[in-house]
């Protein structure tokens, strides 16, 4: 059928002049590089270092679990989930340079399955930075580090997903703006870094639907930056409730131009608890938040900054924004000014003295 022998391309008896591979432009794996690998890799390569192991042992140093952490403070401070640490008081950290150090566990917080351990040793550390989550939109790059099956610096890459989520922590509390992604986690990935194209820690992984593929779920980075001041200033997570489910939406451009708005999103209410403050206040899942006592609430993550412990059992003004309409200034039914009690609700964290 062919009258000549076909040449590969790469055929090392091919005849063709080898100009090309010795021309100082030749293309290396550098350049073969698509943007897309460069970005993942360089991302990896920033955060990788600030990625740990943690091995959990009970008092007879039996083996419980073991899981990942975040370095965030150069002197140790190291972020997890509260289920990887459970009611440890220490744990074993592997480093990706191969150190071995003892953390103490200073603080959980099963609320947003958060858990802060400190390495004891005077040490100087890689840690990596916790971005803006509020910035992110779906279909951005979401890059997963972790140490899944004990497979140490795993490096999975996907998009995120969704925005907003609302998940059951092991308290029975929902933790709210959570981001789904698809960057596959397996066990021993909880507790690692959620990263985007700019190095920038973007959430902390912590769940799996088992049996799907590509629905897991990370506590949003500005939940985490919440959380960990409130462990480091007070040891524990002391907050208001007022008895909603909330996730992090974009407001109608005519919502804004109306009431005059600075921010472009809200807080969405998507579930009330029965006999809540909120209940009794009159919200209703659909309402959207847009400011608490003046202060605007542009997400989820402003809520949950903004019902601090400062504000258990006080009274609060809050504006709604309802089916595209400003609701009344006060009750139809008793003529009385509508606000929340904020009620009172934290979960004791575990404290070694």
């Amino acid at each position: 059928m062919f009258d000549e022998t076909p040449r590969f391309l790469l055929d090392e008896t091919s005849d063709a002049p080898e100009q090309a591979a010795s021309t100082p432009n030749a293309q290396t794996d550098d350049t073969l590089l698509d943007a897309y690998s460069m970005t993942v890799s360089q991302a990896a390569a920033h955060v990788s270092p600030a990625v740990v192991r943690l091995d959990i042992r009970d008092a007879n140093q039996r083996r419980m679990g073991s899981g990942s952490g975040v370095i965030v403070s150069p002197d140790g401070l190291i972020l997890t989930n509260s289920h990887v640490v459970a009611s440890a008081r220490s744990a074993a950290i592997t480093t990706p340079d191969g150190s071995h150090y003892v953390a103490r566990i200073l603080a959980r917080d099963p609320d947003t399955d958060l858990a802060l351990a400190r390495i004891e040793a005077d040490v100087r550390l890689p840690h990596a930075k916790l971005g803006d989550s509020r910035q992110l939109r779906p279909g951005q790059i979401a890059i997963a580090i972790g140490n899944p099956l004990g497979f140490d610096t795993t490096v999975t890459a996907g998009v995120v997903s969704a925005l907003g989520r609302s998940l059951r922590s092991t308290s029975g509390r929902m933790i709210d703006d959570v981001i789904q992604t698809d960057a596959a986690l397996n066990p021993g990935n909880s507790g690692g870094a959620l990263v985007s194209s700019k190095g920038e820690v973007i959430g902390i992984n912590t769940a799996i639907i088992s049996g799907a593929q590509g629905i897991c779920f990370a506590v949003a980075a500005n939940t985490a930056n919440f959380v960990l001041g409130e462990m480091i200033r007070h040891g524990r997570v002391r907050r208001a409730w007022i008895g909603v489910g909330a996730g992090t939406i974009p407001l109608p451009r005519r919502a804004v131009l109306r009431l005059g708005l600075a921010q472009q999103t809200a807080s969405m209410i998507t579930s009330v608890e029965p006999g809540s403050p909120a209940a009794e206040a009159g919200l209703m899942s659909g309402d959207m938040v847009i400011a608490v006592d003046g202060q605007p609430v542009a997400g989820t993550e402003d809520l949950v900054r903004l019902l601090d412990a400062d504000r258990i059992g006080k009274t609060h003004s809050r504006r709604l924004h309802a089916q595209f309409a400003e609701p009344p200034a006060v009750d139809r039914a008793s003529g009385k000014k509508r606000g929340v009690t904020a009620g009172y609700k934290w979960q004791q964290a575990h404290r070694n003295n």
